[in-house]
């Protein structure tokens, strides 16, 4: 008969990482809380649609959606020990620092696991394959969009024309210009 993989799994180390992961649904995004939006999303909330994203795109695009939707839902992950930075806030070693908060977040998983998450972190960070690439325009995506539904909600336009100041691969330029679209009205 054997073990289930979960009676052999290491349920208190398991237990810390989602415990650690569980902290970005109370972690503020802090660009929005610097532009004064009232109830900002929280990183949760951004990892989530980011992933949806990725994966929508990366189906698009006949690209691994399994890899990019794992690798969205880990591209925050070091957020849970660091906090949300903005651009403006990360210091110059931020690579590092935010590597280091990465495995701080993964401390409780098996080898293997930190392992294999810790190598599509890496993959991410770098943004020189296509899916990372598309995680990356996915997290401006999110951004983008979630200014649009701030700014239908009552938040001045003015205060979120920095979140529309995106660089993004070719590929995805034509939904960036379906967003700014809705937004001209």
């Amino acid at each position: 008969m054997g073990d289930h993989p979960l009676q052999a799994m290491n349920t208190t180390g398991l237990i810390a990482f989602l415990k650690a992961a569980g902290k970005l649904k109370h972690i503020k995004r802090t660009g929005w809380v610097e532009a004064g939006v009232p109830n900002p999303e929280s990183v949760a909330d951004h990892v989530y649609r980011t992933a949806l994203i990725s994966m929508v795109l990366a189906d698009t695009r006949s690209l691994d959606a399994s890899k990019v939707v794992r690798m969205a839902l880990l591209h925050d992950l070091s957020e849970a020990v660091t906090g949300d930075l903005t651009p403006r806030q990360k210091p110059l070693n931020h690579a590092a620092s935010e590597a280091n908060a990465f495995q701080k977040a993964m401390a409780g998983l098996d080898e293997r696991q930190r392992n294999q998450y810790t190598e599509l972190f890496r993959e991410y960070q770098a943004g020189q394959t296509p899916e990372a690439a598309l995680v990356h325009a996915a997290d401006k995506l999110d951004m983008v969009l979630q200014a649009h539904e701030y700014q239908e909600t009552g938040v001045e336009a003015n205060v979120l024309d920095q979140f529309w100041e995106v660089d993004l691969p070719e590929e995805y330029g034509a939904l960036l210009s379906a967003l700014k679209k809705l937004r001209a009205g």
